[in-house]
């Protein structure tokens, strides 16, 4: 990827051209999906190369619409068809203390109150209701992320959440 890697977070992709003035329609990780366009420049790889560039846009619809500096045509915006959007993690807002962005919790160990290790969080999901943490051990878990019901603590410095969770389920 890039130099400092480890300060980067990918924000999402590009997945397609939009128009014929080089706009790109954009898939977004963040939330809410209009907010990837507040984060420029964007670091974007693709088919090896790496550029960072300076982006606007808005949503129009369910979509994310992008111009990128220097991508003037549908060709050059066809070209860009699969880019992966990274960003400098110095670049979120801070967040009040307790709130987590889902990166941080990615790789976080998971152990019940009663000590069972169930594995490690590959990734969050998004439901509607609330949000769902994917857990892989010795079988993969879907576990709500709902703080002091089901969440009981979390440690990034231990990198380990502490649920209140059957392991059966």
């Amino acid at each position: 990827m890039f130099a400092g890697d480890d300060d980067l977070i990918e924000i999402g992709h590009i997945v397609g051209a939009h128009g014929v003035k080089g706009q790109v329609k954009v898939f977004s990780h963040t939330s809410p999906i209009e907010n990837i366009v507040k984060y420029s420049p964007w670091m974007i790889e693709h088919h090896g190369l790496k550029t960072t560039v300076k982006i606007s846009g808005n949503s129009q619809g369910k979509n994310v619409i992008a111009r990128v500096e220097g991508v003037i045509d549908r060709n050059q915006a066809d070209e860009l068809i699969g880019a992966k959007i990274f960003i400098k993690k110095s670049q979120l807002p801070r967040l009040q203390k307790g709130d987590y962005y889902w990166n941080q919790l990615t790789g976080l160990q998971v152990k019940t109150t009663t000590d069972i290790e169930l594995g490690v969080i590959d990734h969050m999901m998004e439901t509607g209701a609330n949000d769902v943490m994917v857990v892989q051990g010795d079988r993969e878990r879907l576990i709500p992320y709902v703080m002091d019901e089901v969440i009981k603590s979390i440690d990034l410095a231990k990198q380990q959440i502490v649920v209140d969770w059957d392991a059966d389920f």
